[in-house]
């Protein structure tokens, strides 16, 4: 998760994860989108499929960015994004 506010103007949160297939892509995917609906939260606006290796969920202030491997590796945001701040890094 990169805090992105003092960099981007359009959100102030980057959440970037790495799906293993595309199966796994789908799960990240419904699973970001049912535990918010719950909360009453729902995205503004997605993009892509598990199957093109990236999903994108807008939330207004946080984006989430769902890669494949080979996705993550080509489109690299996190070196795009390399003066935003770390807020949390999982691996």
């Amino acid at each position: 998760m990169l805090d992105v506010r003092q960099v981007c103007s359009f959100a102030d949160y980057f959440v970037v994860c790495t799906g293993d297939s595309n199966r796994q892509i789908e799960a990240v995917w419904q699973g970001i989108n049912k535990v918010l609906k719950e909360q009453g939260i729902a995205s503004h606006h997605s993009e892509g499929t598990a199957e093109s290796g990236w999903v994108l969920l807008d939330f207004g202030d946080v984006v989430v960015h769902i890669f494949g491997v080979a996705e993550r590796g080509y489109y690299q945001l996190d070196r795009l994004w390399e003066k935003a701040v770390p807020i949390v890094r999982i691996q």
